[in-house]
């Protein structure tokens, strides 16, 4: 029966829900004509009784002995004119006078229903006799006097369901043999209907199907999320389940419900794809591809692809680190093997106190520069970035100072050592390249970071070349770089990238020739800031 083709089981069904009407039909027919038909032998055997009660020669044979010879053939053809069953005139000693076995009549009436009659009340009863059940109708005799006399009583059959349907043979084999006909065109056509739906498979073959999906999704290593346009869950594979420490069947669930910092609804309100995005959910960093779901142009739901980054970040964030104390170990060394270089020629031209007080100065400015980022900037990959930034900005020729005031303790709401080395690293080497084929004195940039318990606000200013007006609004484009030689034209696109996930903003004053300064300040949820140290 399972492997039984789709087809079939919908004619069966189709068949079997028809029979089935056709039967309670059938029956709340029969019963309605039943009914009908009760009501109308109730009136009919009521008339017949009243009218034989009502003739003067039963009157009068009813009271004489034998009168039955000429009671019966009156009562016979009354009968057959109104089509009555059987028509019984008793005396008040219930005597029949009349009766369709014609051995009964002149005997005594034992009826259990008969009593009331004779205290000359008229009614009906419902009694089953040999011929079936029948309707029965009482009406007194009554003299010219009004004195009572004897009784009437007409008997109707009531015609069983057989009687019904044999009654209606004819009209009962067509209805059942439309029915029946556009049952089978009916069920052929909605089978067919289901099938191309269904692409021509059958159900077991859908369900086979449906559960090799399943599988693979709790199969892929990268956690899946799907919901609907209601935001309820359709997917929600193992490896989200892990990535999450979540337990449970989540399928039917709001989505809401079961991760409320999600930013998979935004794409069923957005209908807008986002690629490989770092966002923090349930308090993991993970890198997410949310899509949205679409069939025949009509939006369905969406879905998230993503896998955990909070491990893979933390390593990234000791090597950013890393890298930045090497780049500023690289330009120290550097720097200070000219240093060395200008020393020994300060020797060897016997001036050795200006060497000495060189090295003395040297000594000292580097020793300000790393504790003013120690005390300062309260995380290693920043301080190892402006240190590096600092000694490469000397290389080329470039006074980069950070402000006495900076002070730097927690990350904004969302951001890490990544994203800030990231955006800060961006802004300054935008800044050097502000002073590429450009003759200016001094090149300057100015650094500054503050932070209060409800903001934290990063400034970077040089006085290079600027930006042309006409640049302005394509700034944060990806791909956009108004240097189309060495630009790659995603630095600053990260950087709005990096605001807009700190939920920050970012403002740009700039005057060609004159220089350009970034402003960028982000909000400081208590609740949710994280330590930098």
């Amino acid at each position: 029966m399972k492997q039984l083709p789709i087809r079939w089981k919908i004619m069966i069904l189709s068949y079997a829900v028809v029979i089935f009407s056709l039967l309670i039909g059938g029956i709340v027919i029969v019963a309605n004509i039943q009914q009908t038909e009760e009501r109308d032998l109730r009136l009919r055997s009521m008339n017949t009784a009243r009218t034989v009660a009502e003739l003067s020669d039963i009157k009068s044979a009813v009271q004489q002995p034998g009168g039955w010879t000429t009671v019966d053939p009156v009562v016979d053809e009354i009968r057959i004119i109104n089509e009555s069953d059987y028509i019984v005139v008793m005396n008040m000693d219930k005597v029949r006078f009349s009766h369709p076995v014609k051995e009964k009549i002149g005997t005594l009436s034992a009826g259990a229903d008969e009593d009331p009659a004779f205290a000359e009340h008229i009614y009906f009863s419902k009694a089953k006799g040999e011929i079936g059940t029948v309707i029965r109708a009482f009406v007194p005799i009554k003299d010219a006097d009004l004195n009572q006399i004897g009784v009437v009583v007409v008997g109707n059959k009531i015609p069983g369901v057989v009687d019904i349907m044999a009654g209606l043979s004819k009209e009962i084999g067509l209805i059942v043999l439309l029915t029946l006909l556009f049952g089978l065109a009916g069920s052929f056509l909605l089978a067919n209907h289901i099938k191309r739906q269904m692409f021509q498979l059958e159900p077991f073959e859908i369900k086979r199907m449906h559960e090799e999906r399943i599988a693979t999704f709790h199969a892929m290593n990268e956690g899946v999320i799907a919901i609907d346009n209601n935001e309820i869950i359709t997917i929600f594979n193992e490896k989200a389940k892990k990535v999450f420490n979540v337990k449970g069947s989540f399928v039917g669930k709001p989505i809401r419900a079961v991760l409320s910092d999600t930013r998979l609804p935004e794409i069923v309100e957005k209908n807008e794809a986002v690629y490989n995005e770092e966002i923090k959910v349930g308090g993991k960093v993970i890198v997410s591809t949310r899509i949205p779901i679409r069939k025949d142009e009509e939006l369905i739901g969406a879905v998230a692809i993503f896998q955990d980054r909070t491990e893979a970040a933390k390593l990234a964030e000791e090597l950013t680190g890393v890298k930045n104390f090497v780049e500023a170990l690289r330009v120290q060394s550097h720097e200070h093997m000219n240093k060395l270089h200008t020393i020994a020629g300060l020797i060897q031209l016997g001036k050795p106190e200006k060497a000495l007080q060189l090295a003395h100065n040297s000594a000292e400015e580097q020793e300000n520069v790393t504790s003013f980022l120690n005390d300062k900037i309260n995380n290693d990959a920043v301080a190892g970035l402006l240190l590096s930034k600092i000694k490469r900005g000397k290389e080329l020729g470039i006074e980069m100072e950070v402000d006495p005031n900076s002070h730097f303790a927690a990350f904004p709401n969302e951001l890490d050592q990544h994203d800030f080395v990231l955006l800060l690293g961006n802004l300054i080497e935008n800044a050097f390249g502000s002073f590429e084929r450009m003759e200016i004195d001094p090149k300057r940039i100015d650094i500054s970071i503050e932070q209060s318990e409800g903001m934290c606000a990063i400034l970077v200013e040089d006085n290079g070349s600027g930006i042309q007006p006409e640049h302005l609004p394509k700034l944060y484009e990806k791909g956009f770089t108004a240097n189309k030689a060495d630009g790659t034209g995603y630095g600053l696109y990260l950087v709005k990238q990096i605001v807009d996930k700190g939920r920050g903003e970012i403002e740009v004053l700039s005057q060609p020739g004159e220089g350009t300064s970034f402003t960028i300040t982000f909000p400081m949820d208590e609740e949710d800031k994280a330590y930098a140290g």
